[in-house]
């Protein structure tokens, strides 16, 4: 029990199909934050969706805490994002210490005019509550607790899950399988399935304790502290005036006997001083790893979040994929189904998100060898670092406390039709979306509001409106059933009101827009739906279009 949250419990019922044989479309197996995002996100897309759970409750303690811009930005798109923001505590600025002296610090949202802060801090299970108050409101997604998957015959066409529950056990035939049931995945160990990389022969303590306290609501570590000497401490702020600290063990220590008050208790007081008043609310310790399976797909199931890849804690890169992971299969699950796509689409689920979960490990791998050397060379390349950071820059760039979360840019997908004029900016094709404010009808607001689950084509316009026959061409381009939405994006209110008005005109505010996408008259960008660019063009052609379309379809 915590004295900031109450665990709620949900209620068992006995299945329909108990001792019986029947069939659904998609199955969600995980009721963590990256499978309630993928159920949430294929059933408000009109899927029918089943999400089974082997517990009865949200996720036990703070775990994942740290949610960053672009997880914020698809929580929005879910009807989350708003209950996170409010609840979480922002921050941007983080803080590096070694000894008594900072030696780095950065800032993640140096840009202005984004919609959402850098990070937002909120305990993982106020985040599952979030989504499932999202999930209980689609009349099309089921969830069942306390049903355990415990064998799966997986073949090329569907699968056949066993499902355990109180009162028996049932069978189900799955068109579609998504699991994401974690770091220790069952279904996975079901499978036989291998998952490859490094386990890091280390152990940290995390410690939660309620404390009002006047800190900022910044990132703070510490390499070798006074009060914790010759090892690592983190420091963030939660919601509820909850604060979480991390303290390096050491892989000799024994977890049992670090949990315990009696070991906890004076390593904080230690930190925080007699001054400042604390009850001890989560303590958990945690080794860490970074592997990942060898493909996310097999056949018709997929695996995303922690059950397909696993990192450090130090970069908060763990959840955060997880849920690039469900914005990126989504879509394109949803249009296979559909008949819209052939199903070699996706193989792009495993090649971008493969790409992306290489790039978290390599960036977790490197902050854990400087955090934690396990050699004297590296211990020695980490202290000279250290110490010249006092003074010197350019040491302070190669200090490495954790490399946050940031989307990856999916440069090399094969659904990237490749600049053939030439840009500046980072809105390449593979890249999500920067975020601009808009206006819409008088209403200010934010681009990406305006920009999900669908293929647009974003027309920037600043002397002039758009030619009626580019409008009537980006309508008239359909592959398969799949048609582009155009949005005109105007430098000013008298270009918008000029554009006729069977088109959705937005407003480009600041000229943030203009300056972010490198946009001038007459400029296109088309825009997957998870909001990262399949294209760009200086003067789109009807050809151009259904071109970029089929590549980005697999058509």
């Amino acid at each position: 029990m915590l004295s900031t949250y109450r665990y709620p419990k949900f209620e068992y019922r006995c299945p329909a199909e108990i001792g019986q044989r029947s069939s659904r479309r998609v199955v969600v197996v995980g009721a963590g934050p990256v499978g309630l995002a993928t159920a949430v996100d294929l059933a408000q897309q009109g899927c029918d969706v089943l999400l089974l759970d082997d517990d009865n409750t949200v996720s036990v303690g703070s775990r994942g805490l740290c949610y960053a811009k672009r997880a914020l930005e698809i929580l929005d798109r879910l009807g989350a994002g708003q209950m996170v923001v409010d609840k979480g505590v922002s921050w941007n600025v983080g803080r590096t210490f070694n000894r008594n002296d900072e030696v780095y610090s950065f800032n993640l949202s140096p840009e202005p005019d984004h919609e959402r802060p850098g990070m937002i801090n909120l305990q993982q299970y106020y985040l599952e509550e979030f989504l499932l108050k999202r999930a209980n409101a689609l009349p099309n997604l089921e969830i069942r607790w306390q049903n355990k998957v415990v064998a799966v015959d997986a073949r090329e066409a569907d699968s056949t899950i066993t499902v355990e529950t109180a009162d028996g056990n049932y069978m189900l035939d799955v068109e579609w399988l998504i699991v994401g049931d974690g770091a220790r995945s069952g279904i996975r160990r079901l499978l036989g399935l291998d998952i490859e990389g490094r386990v890091f022969q280390d152990r940290f303590l995390i410690a939660d304790v309620v404390m009002k306290a006047d800190f900022p609501a910044e990132r703070w570590f510490w390499f070798d502290p006074p009060f914790h000497p010759n090892q690592s401490v983190l420091l963030h702020r939660e919601a509820d005036n909850v604060w979480r600290i991390d303290f390096q063990l050491g892989w000799d220590a024994d977890p049992e006997e670090e949990k315990k008050p009696e070991k906890v208790i004076p390593r904080i007081k230690a930190m925080l001083g007699e001054q400042h008043e604390f009850d001890l609310e989560w303590v958990s310790v945690y080794t860490f790893q970074c592997r990942r399976m060898k493909s996310f797909r097999h056949h018709r199931i997929f695996f995303v979040g922690d059950a397909a890849h696993q990192v450090s804690p130090f970069g908060a890169r763990g959840a955060n994929s997880g849920l690039q992971d469900s914005d990126n299969l989504a879509w394109k699950l949803k249009l296979v189904m559909d008949g819209h796509a052939p199903e070699r689409l996706l193989e792009s689920y495993n090649e971008e998100r493969a790409y992306a979960a290489d790039e978290n490990i390599m960036n977790s791998t490197r902050s854990t060898d400087f955090i934690t050397p396990k050699s004297a060379v590296s211990k020695l390349f980490r202290n000279s670092v250290l110490d010249l950071a006092r003074q010197y820059r350019f040491a302070r760039a190669l200090v490495n406390s954790g490399r946050l979360s940031v989307p990856s840019f999916l440069y090399t997908s094969s659904l990237n039709t490749p600049d053939q004029e030439p840009f500046s900016g980072k809105m390449i094709p593979g890249a999500p979306m920067d975020d601009a404010p808009v206006s819409d009808q008088g209403q200010q607001g934010w681009l990406l509001r305006h920009v999900a689950n669908q293929f647009i084509v974003l027309l920037y316009v600043d002397r002039e409106p758009p030619a009626d026959a580019v409008i009537a061409d980006i309508k008239a381009c359909r592959i398969r059933g799949i048609g582009l939405t155009p949005i005109v994006i105007a430098a000013n209110a008298t270009v918008a009101a000029a554009c006729a008005d069977s088109v959705k005109v937005l407003i480009d505010l600041k000229s943030r827009f203009k300056e972010r996408y490198d946009a001038e008259q007459g400029t296109a960008y088309l825009v997957r739906p998870d909001q990262h660019i399949a294209a760009r063009w200086r003067k789109p052609t009807m050809d151009a279009l259904r071109a970029a379309l089929a590549r980005a379809t697999c058509n």
